[in-house]
């Protein structure tokens, strides 16, 4: 057992503040900027995938910030809603990722952090072309060794294969939906940053931000999915007619 995070568990039931103040932990208080927010998430994105995938983010950001601009001047709300949620969807933690997370040096590095030494590893995954289904279709997580590790090393090298023809992942049911989420979301930006007026502005601010309520991973990703694509189609219709909007609603 790891002892010292046990006790810093406790520590932390007991009284959070002092134990944030006595690990060191210094609270930013300060929401970042727009530019922090983008600088951030597009380094990310440049290790994630390679930096042409990064400047697709930056330029995205940058079209609907100037839009924003164009209407509201110094807002950024509907800006950072793009940021956030656009990054979210570009960023998928799909095989590639996973593998990528694993073997970049972090995940050994907090491993020596939380532990003097350790007989063997062992990886808790449901990989959907080796995972098993339960009675409802839905994969189910297997253990697997440390020869893990090379599997993670192989798979995380060949990161550029994904979305292409080549790629292995790519062409189970999720990967394709978790794409034209992705498309159908780059066409909404297009959208807004073309209609976007004062009148608007707040429900494209809560538009742009619908897939942030998309979580989890496979099918509790995708049932997190339906109540969130519903909302986006009333929010789009209200964006697209703002003054039918205002009626309905002073009507009830």
């Amino acid at each position: 057992m790891n002892l010292a995070a046990f006790e810093w568990g406790r520590r932390a039931a007991f009284d959070l503040a002092a134990a944030e103040e006595a690990a060191g932990v210094v609270v930013e208080e300060r929401e970042p900027s727009l530019a922090e927010i983008v600088e951030r998430r597009a380094a990310f994105l440049s290790d994630y995938s390679n930096g042409a995938y990064s400047e697709r983010y930056r330029k995205a950001v940058e079209r609907s910030a100037a839009a924003e601009a164009r209407v509201m001047p110094g807002a950024t709300a509907l800006s950072i809603a793009v940021a956030q949620a656009l990054f979210k969807l570009m960023a998928v933690k799909d095989e590639y990722e996973v593998a990528r997370l694993f073997v970049d040096g972090s995940f050994e590095r907090q491993l020596k952090s939380e532990f003097e030494s350790w007989d063997r590893l062992e990886f808790h995954m449901a990989p959907p072309l080796l995972g098993r289904r339960d009675r409802h279709g839905h994969l189910k997580k297997q253990s697997f060794g440390s020869w893990m590790v090379r599997a993670l090393w192989t798979i995380a090298r060949f990161k550029a294969l994904r979305g292409t023809r080549l790629d292995p992942f790519g062409h189970t049911r999720e990967r394709k939906w978790e794409r034209q989420l992705l498309s159908d979301y780059l066409s909404l930006l297009d959208t807004i940053a073309e209609r976007l007026s004062a009148a608007n502005w707040e429900t494209a601010c809560a538009l742009a931000a619908y897939p942030l309520k998309i979580r989890g991973f496979g099918h509790v990703k995708e049932a997190q999915a339906r109540p969130a694509l519903a909302e986006r189609d009333q929010l789009l219709k209200a964006f697209l007619e703002p003054k039918s909007a205002q009626l309905a609603e002073a009507a009830e």
